[in-house]
């Protein structure tokens, strides 16, 4: 797909500026901004409207030291025009290169893995991020209709009357909204509206997971990253309440694989072509995150390799441990982390949202009958704040810093 037919699907109208900075929390209004950058040849960068002002200095800063670094005008043609800000491993502020290109390639297969002609969707994340945006581009590019729905009032009980479809309708929750939501029988009800429910951004615990297979909840466990586009695998609904409980096969536009160092490797058309302002070599990007392919090449994730804990010498993986402590339903949300410790090296601590007291009895029970020893977590601390933002995703340097903060 060219830039040109993306507009002309959008509907923009091109603006003179030849870099646009969208950094807008209505929908409606991004909706349109938006489209009339893609009928614009420059850049267009999506900004989160809640940056802080030394965070919009970091993005300027960004843009100052790129134009002094390269001479050459705003804009590559057809190529990385699109830039998505995505946190990286360090938790810095970068942009993913896309175009239509990428994003089409992304949208094609999709729909064709969930054997759809039309997308139609409930956008509940926002728009400047990427699961947010392809959940919009999807319905565009395919022709199918698209409803934002704020998630605030979504989950209040404010939630939209979805019409018919041949397709039927896709949602896009991550796993703390699934849970919330999963405790509102009218809401359940809403959710067995949709065709498809797509479930990422971060791990579902086998609790949830049982209780929305209850519920007969057409779930879609997925994996992908700004890098990809979104979503590069999934889950198909059927074979989630057959049972499956992993990420599901490849999407007809990637192909997954997992390097000598278990880390999941993805190639293919959605692939971003670099970091602003640099560019990638094509072939294979080489993720963060571990992971396996079963036979029938279906991928499980087993959380980020760089989020490794060394404790006494040995490694501990905080998903591992994670996955535990929420299957005691003791927890609303947690995330263990490691703090500097003076004769271990780090320490084991698992954090939760102050605000309910878990069973620690029961807690250590369940951890004794399934993790080694040296996996315990030493301290279980509540924190008054909790660094968890609107796509659902923790901040887990924030939780380190506030569990330091408070030994």
């Amino acid at each position: 797909m060219e830039r040109a037919q993306l507009a002309r699907l959008l509907g923009g109208h091109a603006t003179r500026a030849t870099r646009m900075v969208i950094a807008e929390a209505d929908a409606v209004v991004f909706c349109a901004q938006f489209a009339n950058a893609v009928a614009g040849t420059g850049d267009v960068f999506l900004g989160n409207p809640k940056w802080v002002e030394t965070e919009r200095e970091k993005f300027h800063s960004l843009l100052a030291g790129a134009d002094f670094l390269t001479a050459a005008p705003f804009g590559q043609g057809e190529t990385g025009w699109l830039m998505i800000p995505t946190g990286g491993t360090s938790g810095s502020q970068r942009f993913a290169r896309h175009d239509s290109g990428t994003v089409g390639a992304a949208v094609a297969g999709f729909k064709k893995h969930f054997d759809l002609q039309q997308v139609n969707a409930v956008g509940v994340l926002p728009l400047h991020h990427v699961s947010g945006l392809m959940a919009w581009l999807r319905c565009v590019i395919t022709g199918g209709s698209y409803r934002h729905a704020g998630w605030k009032e979504l989950e209040a009980g404010k939630r939209p009357k979805l019409p018919p479809t041949s397709d039927g309708w896709v949602l896009s929750l991550v796993p703390t909204q699934l849970e919330r939501l999963l405790r509102d029988s009218a809401a359940v009800e809403w959710l067995k509206g949709f065709r498809i429910i797509l479930v990422g951004g971060g791990p579902a615990w086998p609790e949830l997971l049982e209780r929305a297979a209850a519920a007969k909840l057409p779930l879609s466990l997925c994996y992908g990253m700004t890098e990809t586009a979104a979503l590069v695998t999934a889950l198909k609904p059927e074979e989630f309440l057959a049972g499956a409980r992993n990420c599901g096969a490849g999407l007809p536009h990637a192909l997954l694989g997992i390097d000598a160092d278990g880390a999941i490797t993805v190639a293919g058309q959605s692939l971003f072509r670099g970091y602003y302002p640099g560019w990638r070599d094509t072939g294979v990007f080489v993720t963060e995150d571990l992971g396996a392919l079963d036979v029938n090449r279906r991928l499980t994730v087993f959380g980020r390799r760089d989020g490794a804990i060394i404790t006494g010498g040995e490694k501990v993986n905080p998903a591992e441990i994670e996955v535990v402590l929420r299957g005691t339903g003791e927890f609303t949300d947690l995330a263990v982390v490691g703090v500097p410790h003076a004769e271990w090296g780090s320490q084991v601590v698992a954090a939760y949202p102050q605000g309910g007291e878990p069973d620690l009895g029961k807690v250590r029970e369940a951890l004794t009958a399934q993790l080694a020893r040296y996996k315990h977590p030493a301290r279980f601390i509540a924190l008054p704040s909790w660094p968890r933002n609107e796509q659902g995703k923790l901040n887990r340097a924030e939780v380190a810093r506030l569990v330091g903060l408070s030994l």
